[in-house]
């Protein structure tokens, strides 16, 4: 596992979940997300893996594969009502995913890790 690359996209998804969810909060209304939440919320969040898979050299494939098993949580928060509970969840999912892409990266380019 790449830590470097674990704290790297823990941080940048983190980030940029947070700043997207700022910017569609204040320019949408509530009813939006009433209605296209369940669109909105998995977009944003594969979008932002695809920004981490640019920013750190990582396969976009394999990134959105991460991101969309790191996102199933939500479901939980969803059902639950608490919906950053799945955020909580997923950030440290995609990140150890995206770790281990970094490692089997490295791997294959025959780089001591």
């Amino acid at each position: 596992m790449d830590r470097s690359v674990l704290w790297r996209s823990a941080v940048l998804q983190a980030a940029s979940l947070t700043v997207l969810a700022l910017i569609l909060a204040a320019a949408l209304p509530r009813s939006f997300f009433v209605d296209w939440g369940w669109l909105a919320g998995p977009g944003v969040w594969a979008a932002c893996a695809l920004l981490v898979a640019s920013l750190l050299s990582l396969p976009a494939l394999g990134v959105l594969v991460g991101a969309a098993l790191a996102g199933l949580p939500a479901l939980l928060g969803v059902a639950t009502g608490a919906h950053w509970l799945g955020v909580v969840l997923g950030v440290p999912l995609f990140a150890l995913w995206c770790a281990r892409l970094a490692r089997d990266r490295d791997q294959a380019a025959g780089v001591v890790v």
